[in-house]
């Protein structure tokens, strides 16, 4: 028997879309656990998509003009898998076995990098629609760059499929908010309106009118009565296609666990497999075999073989094109291939600012300067600020504006939206092509910590510059003075967090974060000036190394105070003032980056901490949380432990104790004299 055969009117496509949900539930089924009701119900949609409509070659999951996939509701990750196994990906029936088993290459939900196809990781709802932004804008902003001579090298779309459960999601609203505004035509998603979440139907929570929302937000809205109608379903992403100056949302009427007599429609089916009883049920009334599982008929590699041969004459042509572009505009494509490959130009770090001793500036305002002096030499750097750019200091001197009539522009108005600015970086990191950067206040990271992290996760290299850094922005108060954040940022792993003491060390963390590609960056800025520090202070300073001795008294070193940012000035006074006044030996350690000193070798890490020197005061304008690795059992932090206040923010620091006295006082104490 084959599957679908008892049923004559059994058509090729009938056989695939009823092999994706056959293998979703017995993936499913095998591993106890996972989501059946999406892939059933979306199928035929994700069918029609795969082998009529999307651009991509199946051997060349890299191929830089293919069209990108985003499965926003990263919970149907069984349909993706079914997909990519059955237009020909190496991803094998073995592989989907082995679904959401340790090691393998089907986990739970996507993840970008385990899995050929998979362009992003998702399941935490919202982020893949806002990823898909990105996509769309790298895009547009890479054909605007690169596309000569009559010649588009970069001419594709960014599709996504999403859910109610998407829609729901805050940072959706403000990407697509966003995408509409700059009437990103290349960007078609697929509604999954099956009207059904875990709790029940969306009628308990979610009655809004979606067309009418997505509407009003500058986007072009159709509707597929039937989620099942194949023709329907394609007729709707042509005219997705056709509509070149608004991104398309096609709102699908589907049906969860499509099929499963006594799932179909149910919350039941949502994240818990449909029991064996259910599943042989289900293919009985789908017509397939009820004894067999993982059932893939060789009636489908034919499509399979389709799929594969379209993809090498999309490449092929696409290759061709290429070609002429290149041998006519060699200037072009040698930034091209620098720009794809994530590479940095020759010279990219030459002619850097440097600021005078005892200069007086604030590392944001340094932040500016050194990200002007690479962006004249690195064109793929684009990005902007949560609309705080005069207060960050991220825009590109002149520069044009990304915007609907200019996607040649590299300042980015991203608006006041910061969760959704950092979903569209990762999204245009993963698209390649762009090195982009988003700015905001210090505070305001916590509306963005599920895109770091992801941009974690995913190792992308996206930088963030966060200012204002602690309660010395003063009158604005605790709602403004992040306190918490800095610890909150370093417990991500892969995240790389630097906080620079003075300008010139803002330009060595702003060149260290483009030398990264292993992972995203912070830079935490102040939005006080500080004094330049001198030259001969740093004779020693190893940034990429995480931490260095800035300062030494000669003879015996009894104490070593840490410090990071605004705070390094503060710990080299109080330790001019323990040499002086109490005869004291101390050594001052400037600690920008705690993520890049546990990367440098055991060896350097006990010069800069001797095990014998326990008597160590850190002192950092945020929570002690963390310090104590540092510290140890002998020593102590200087740090706040409760929310700010609005006053000058010198008047902020001293109230805390964040001054020469209070320091000096501590470090006495723990010397005991």
């Amino acid at each position: 028997m084959t599957l679908g055969s008892s049923d004559p009117q059994c058509t090729l496509d009938d056989l695939c879309i009823n092999t994706i949900r056959t293998l979703a539930m017995d993936a499913i089924e095998e591993a106890r656990s996972g989501h059946p009701g999406a892939p059933m119900g979306l199928a035929t949609a994700g069918y029609v998509l795969w082998t009529r409509v999307l651009r991509h070659n199946p051997e060349n999951p890299q191929w830089p003009d293919r069209d990108r996939f985003v499965l926003s509701g990263g919970h149907a990750s069984m349909l993706l898998y079914a997909l990519l196994h059955l237009t020909g990906y190496d991803l094998s029936l073995d592989d989907i076995r082995q679904f959401r088993q340790w090691g393998s290459r089907t986990p739970g939900h996507p993840e970008y990098g385990l899995t050929p196809g998979v362009e992003t990781t998702t399941g935490p709802l919202g982020q893949g629609i806002a990823n898909a932004v990105g996509m769309a804008m790298a895009e547009r902003h890479l054909a605007a760059r690169f596309n000569r001579s009559g010649k588009d090298i970069v001419d594709h779309y960014t599709y996504v499929i999403c859910g109610d459960g998407d829609l729901m999601e805050g940072v959706t609203h403000e990407a697509a908010s966003l995408a509409g505004h700059l009437g990103l035509g290349r960007l078609i998603c697929l509604y999954d309106d099956n009207r059904i979440t875990i709790e029940g139907s969306t009628e308990i929570t979610f009655t809004e009118n979606v067309a009418e929302r997505f509407s009003a937000m500058g986007w072009h809205t159709l509707e597929v009565a039937d989620g099942n109608d194949l023709d329907a379903i394609e007729a709707a992403i042509n005219a997705a296609r056709a509509e070149s100056g608004r991104p398309s949302l096609i709102l699908l009427r589907t049906h969860i666990a499509f099929g499963s007599p006594g799932k179909q429609g149910s919350a039941d089916a949502h994240g818990a497999p449909l029991g064996r009883e259910e599943v042989c049920r289900t293919k009985k009334n789908l017509g397939c075999p009820e004894d067999q599982d993982f059932c893939v008929p060789e009636a489908t590699h034919e499509i399979r073989e389709r799929c594969l041969a379209r993809g090498r004459a999309a490449e092929k042509e696409w290759s061709g094109i290429f070609r002429d572009w290149e041998s006519s505009r060699a200037d072009l494509a040698k930034e091209w291939k620098t720009a794809m490959e994530g590479g940095l130009a020759a010279g990219w770090d030459q002619g850097l600012p440097e600021f005078a001793e005892g200069e007086l500036l604030a590392t944001r305002a340094a932040s500016g300067k050194a990200l002007n002096a690479f962006a004249r030499r690195i064109p793929e750097l684009i990005g902007g600020s949560a609309d705080l750019a005069p207060s960050n200091k991220t825009i590109i001197d002149g520069a044009e504006d990304f915007q609907k009539a200019n996607y040649g522009g590299r300042n980015i108005r991203f608006g006041v939206r910061e969760h959704a600015m950092g979903a569209i970086l990762n999204g245009m990191a993963l698209h390649r092509g762009v090195r982009p950067y988003g700015g905001t206040f210090l505070v305001f990271a916590d509306y963005m910590r599920p895109a770091i992290r992801l941009a974690a996760l995913m190792k992308l290299p996206v930088i963030y510059v966060f200012t204002h850094d602690s309660i010395a922005v003063g009158e604005d108060g605790p709602t403004h003075q992040p306190v918490e954040h800095l610890a909150s940022l370093r417990t991500i792993p892969g995240l790389t967090v630097i906080r620079p003491a003075d300008a010139n060390e803002t330009v060595h963390a702003w060149r260290q974060a483009l030398a990264a590609a292993d992972g995203p960056t912070a830079l935490i800025l102040s939005r006080q000036k500080l004094p330049v520090l001198p030259k001969a202070a740093q004779k020693d300073a190893r940034l990429e190394l995480g931490a260095y001795v800035l300062a030494e008294d000669e003879g015996t070193t009894e104490l070593i105070l840490i410090a990071s940012g605004s705070e390094v000035h503060l710990a080299l006074n109080a330790a001019e003032r323990l040499k002086k006044e109490k005869g004291a030996g101390v050594r001052v350690v400037n600690m920008p980056s705690w993520e890049l000193f546990e990367k440098a070798d055991s060896a350097y890490r006990r010069t800069i901490f001797p095990p014998e020197l326990t008597v160590r005061l850190a002192v950092e304008a945020g929570i002690a949380m963390g310090w104590e690795r540092y510290v140890g059992d002998a020593g102590a932090v200087i740090a706040m432990n409760r929310f700010g206040a609005s006053a000058p923010g010198g008047v902020v620091m001293e109230r805390f104790g964040y001054t020469v006295d209070n320091v000096v006082a501590k470090a006495m104490a723990l010397l005991g004299k």
